[in-house]
């Protein structure tokens, strides 16, 4: 009798059919980066053997459709690398955008046949692909991983009523504020735990996806973003960023205690 389609029996045999392909594979998922900011951190090192197999590493230049909502949901995405801007669209052509998705988020996950929002990289994106079938097994098979993608979209449900908010209740500058703090790059150097003055802010996104995703007009996110420059609360920077000088007045502004 042959063996249920998703028991271990099937995915043991994946623990000794190693390809140099393979090999390389499992090595770069050991070694990643980000394998602790990710759902990869879920697993130990023998599953995460598994999970390497699983999946196929892709690269996709800016203003690539990952994501085309209403398709059939058959791939599931770990970011690695870049930016990738979420979605939704009206019968008529507009969309608004409802997030961005950085470097751990795990996109396309759902338990629909279809999929209910679209995704486009921003910039130069890198991300582990897994198909359908292959990550439905894996979360049979390992329920570690399966915790671990809950808390995924957990986090996704907290993000979805922070931009509630921000989008209900918050004037433009408590807009932007808020914005910036959520885009906000920690300093990375040992020595500087705790340090947040003069933090980077990511922004590989145009401002018209800024303006889209705060439901504000592009003008009126310039015209904030320069009050904020001049109040000497942020500063550009030489590659066209933004750098944070005061995160305590940029905290009081997100939340509504600063009517300066």
């Amino acid at each position: 009798m042959p063996p249920a389609p998703h028991s271990r029996t099937q995915s043991m045999p994946l623990r000794r059919r190693f390809t140099p392909e393979a090999r390389t594979d499992v090595h770069r998922c050991l070694v990643c980066e980000i394998r602790e900011h990710s759902v990869c951190n879920g697993i130990d090192d023998t599953e995460l053997a598994i999970l390497a197999q699983a999946s196929k590493r892709l690269t996709l230049p800016p203003g690539t459709a990952m994501i085309e909502e209403g398709t059939p949901a058959l791939s599931f995405f770990n970011v690695t690398s870049g930016t990738v801007k979420l979605f939704k669209s009206l019968p008529d052509g507009r969309r608004q955008i409802t997030g961005f998705a950085d470097v751990g988020h795990f996109l396309g996950l759902t338990t629909a046949k279809t999929y209910s929002f679209g995704a486009e990289t921003v910039d130069t994106v890198q991300v582990c692909r897994f198909l359908r079938p292959q990550l439905e097994t894996l979360l049979t098979d390992y329920p570690q991983f399966e915790r671990r993608l809950l808390d995924e979209v957990t986090d996704e449900l907290a993000e979805a009523q922070e931009q509630m908010l921000l989008l209900g209740r918050k004037t433009a500058r408590e807009r932007v504020a808020s914005f910036l703090l959520n885009r906000m790059i920690p300093p990375a150097p040992a020595g500087q735990q705790g340090k947040t003055e003069g933090c980077l802010v990511s922004l590989p996104m145009t401002r018209v996806d800024i303006a889209d995703y705060l439901g504000l007009t592009i003008e009126t996110v310039s015209r904030t973003i320069s009050a904020l420059r001049r109040e000497q609360t942020i500063t550009g920077t030489d590659n066209h960023g933004i750098r944070v000088l005061s995160v305590t007045r940029l905290r009081d502004l997100a939340s509504g205690q600063d009517s300066r």
